[in-house]
């Protein structure tokens, strides 16, 4: 019933062998964690084992069942990375990616091309935690290195920042960061298999698993993958929540307890601690229904990139069309950063400004046939909104702007339906506005 996951690496891997048994498989040998069924508890005697981090299955089925095992075994070894950690949406990954390494008097530095959600979390609930969001313009890399200072925890992007749809230059930043001793957070929810972040340099790619990889639009949730590539100890002073004593249990120091299985202790920190603080793991049907999209992706990924470039092609010159947002049709800096990062497309996301603004955008929208009027992306289906009217219309003009966002900005998510039938929707609503 289940597969067992590919290995990352020769030196460290996380596998499902069986649905009763976790195995985390790391340099210094093999820790197996066998499981009684569902319907028991485990003897007293083993109890504390759980509550104290000696074995590695979590304490609480909601994050240990043997469906999400397997996503998480997938999706690690779709990215190349050491582990992968499933929770109950993207916003969830993004928020525990800051706090695993972040707390009161921190700060990180993070592109302006951001989903608006995500900027009102950085902006304002994690600053009323007492955590900074430093924005910077990823145009020129050097911004990262100049909003750095000694607490300074991560540097933060997106690969195809929606709805900007310029693509991060993921290599550049990470150096900066590594000379400094700072991961590279990386969310690829809109590129997943046309870009591999950690063959880059990031350090952790997160993803909204509701929105390509699950593909549907049916299913809440997120994933974080550890690439086990970063070196905490090198920069001990500048992650204590995981190189010194945890608060909650000065025996715990997270990355001695991951040394034994290989190089997660961001992973593992996050699935013993956060999880449990926050109760935010995705729930079994969840992940089972998400292991389903995954299994059809690149086939998907495919049909979505080839649209695209249909698409796009014919917004460009369209009467009614002041500008297209793609990264296909991009020039110099911009189309060299896409074509060293991005393969087998451009991705499914385009954004376009209407020549008379919101009023039009508006009539757009409403005029849609077979495009669904949702702020989701990545579903098969074909999807619009106007960013100024929804997903962006909390934040001021000026940050509206910086995440590149006008009035008249309309963003599409090409979905896998004929591309005659998606031109021809489009063209009727270009005409009603």
């Amino acid at each position: 019933m289940f597969a067992q996951a590919s290995t990352v690496d020769d030196n460290h891997a996380v596998q499902l062998l069986h649905p009763s048994t976790f195995v985390l498989r790391g340099a210094r040998g093999r820790a197996e964690v066998s499981r009684r069924p569902a319907s028991r508890g485990d003897d007293g005697g083993s109890a504390p084992l759980h509550f104290g981090n000696e074995r590695l299955d979590a304490r609480y089925r909601a994050v240990s069942h043997p469906v999400l095992r397997e996503l998480e075994s997938r999706l690690a070894a779709f990215e190349g990375g050491a582990s992968a950690l499933a929770v109950a949406s993207g916003q969830a990954a993004s928020t525990f990616s800051v706090l695993n390494l972040a707390q009161a008097g921190d700060n990180f530095v993070t592109s302006t091309g951001l989903y608006g959600g995500t900027w009102i979390l950085f902006d304002n609930t994690l600053r009323e935690l007492g955590i900074q969001a430093r924005f910077v313009d990823p145009s020129d890399p050097e911004n990262f290195r100049r909003a750095t200072d000694a607490r300074t925890r991560l540097y933060y992007a997106e690969t195809l920042p929606n709805p900007k749809l310029e693509v991060f230059p993921i290599r550049e930043v990470a150096a900066i960061g590594r000379s400094l001793g700072v991961p590279l957070v990386m969310d690829n929810t809109a590129v997943p298999g046309v870009v591999r972040p950690l063959d880059h340099g990031a350090a952790i790619v997160m993803y909204s698993t509701t929105k390509y990889i699950g593909g549907h639009g049916t299913t809440l949730g997120g994933a974080i993958i550890d690439g086990g590539n970063f070196p905490w100890q090198q920069h001990a002073e500048r992650f204590p929540l995981l190189t010194a004593p945890d608060a909650a249990d000065p025996q715990v120091v997270w990355t001695d307890v991951a040394r034994p299985f290989g190089p997660i202790a961001f992973s593992l920190r996050v699935r013993l601690k956060l999880l449990g603080d926050f109760g935010a793991g995705m729930a079994p049907l969840a992940a089972s229904q998400i292991l389903q999209g995954l299994e059809t992706l690149p086939i998907r990924m495919e049909q979505h990139n080839a649209n695209a470039l249909v698409v796009a092609d014919y917004l460009k010159d369209h009467p009614k069309v002041a500008a297209v947002h793609f990264p296909g049709l991009q020039s110099g800096e911009l189309r060299r950063r896409a074509d060293a990062s991005m393969r087998g497309g451009y991705g499914a996301l385009i954004g376009f400004e209407l020549r008379d603004g919101q009023a039009a955008g508006q009539r757009f929208i409403e005029a849609l046939k077979l495009f669904y009027h949702v702020a989701n992306i990545g579903d098969a289906r074909s999807l619009a909104i106007q960013p100024s009217a929804t997903t962006h219309s909390q934040l001021s003009e000026e940050d509206q702007l910086a995440a590149g966002v006008t009035p008249g900005f309309i963003r599409l998510s090409i979905g896998i339906e004929h591309p005659d039938d998606i031109l021809a929707d489009l063209a009727q609503a270009l005409d009603a506005a």
